[in-house]
């Protein structure tokens, strides 16, 4: 029985297809595909502007924030190593809704919205870890809205530490978190910077945090119990 030949250009995309890894693809430069450098406070981009584009985190911390129209500023959420941004421009949202700024130093993927559709179709093993971190995000978005409907200030800001310090991912219990405002932290729970200053001290002197060279913070397990304390 002969078997049928099949054409170079699909056995060359049947080849590629087998071979393809999700983080070969997140690690590298190729066409719509180009490396994004930012320095701290250096805005990725800002609400209003086009959206066209989609970015991966390689290395850092973004902070998404939204403007009113009156000029009051809202945190939204800190992105870092692993997560996708700007995903909206895939639904069909021409503009930004959100800006994007570097926290610190951030190296970034951006792919442009076409090779990000044309992966996502063809790449079962991408899209699932693409379509992961989206659920990731809305269940998180989820959790910050039942926190801001029923819980105090205080326990607020206490599980906002302990989701920047990723406690209880792959066993970490305490780990230094990079440089941040407190009028961020104030944005991130709902608050006054004056109160994320009370609280921050209370949590200092509880023994829960810790300030370390260059106003990191180090975030200890213990601080678990302001959240759980009813």
């Amino acid at each position: 029985m002969n078997r049928v030949r099949l054409p170079d250009c699909i056995r060359g995309s049947i080849k590629e297809r087998r071979n393809f890894d999700p983080q070969t693809f997140l690690s590298t430069v190729d066409v719509g595909r180009t490396l994004a450098v930012f320095t701290e406070n250096q805005t990725i981009f800002s609400q209003g502007e086009s959206s066209d584009a989609v970015f991966y985190i390689q290395k850092g911390r973004i902070k998404l924030t939204v403007l009113s129209k009156s000029g009051k500023e809202a945190t939204v959420g800190v992105l870092r190593e692993g997560d996708f941004f700007g995903e909206g421009c895939l639904t069909g949202q021409l503009l930004r809704i959100c800006s994007a700024t570097a926290m610190t130093d951030c190296t970034t993927l951006r792919i442009h919205k076409k090779s990000m559709l044309e992966v996502i179709h063809r790449e079962p093993a991408f899209s699932d870890i693409f379509e992961k971190c989206r659920l990731t995000r809305n269940i998180r978005y989820e959790e910050d809205l039942v926190d801001q409907l029923f819980n105090s200030s205080e326990k607020r800001l206490a599980r906002v530490l302990l989701l920047l310090a990723r406690f209880g991912e792959d066993g970490i219990s305490e780990v230094e978190i990079p440089k941040i405002s407190q009028e961020t932290l104030a944005e991130m729970v709902g608050t006054t910077r004056g109160r994320v200053n009370f609280f921050m001290n209370k949590f200092r002197k509880l023994g829960l945090v810790d300030y370390r060279a260059g106003n990191a913070l180090q975030i200890h397990s213990s601080l678990l119990n302001i959240v759980l304390h009813d």
